[in-house]
């Protein structure tokens, strides 16, 4: 496929994915996405979206747990 922001090709990879779901932040490993091989821009097919959402959601075992700061420029 073909990046949307700098036209060049993009490939088949996993990735970390940060995924909010319900007002909380996930950040889900082995995510398959297609990946600009100029700029880094990453795509998600719905279906994989989808999926990631019904595992969330659902019973599912937690590798580790992170502390995240936010913070306002």
């Amino acid at each position: 496929m073909k990046c949307e922001f700098c036209d060049s090709e993009t490939s088949k990879k996993k990735v970390k994915k940060q995924h909010w779901f319900k007002g909380r932040l996930y950040i889900v490993e082995n995510v398959e996405a297609e990946v600009c091989n100029e700029c880094g821009e990453r795509y998600f097919h719905a279906t994989t979206l989808d999926r990631i959402d019904k595992i969330i959601s659902g019973d599912h075992s937690v590798k580790e747990v992170l502390s995240v700061e936010v913070v306002s420029a």
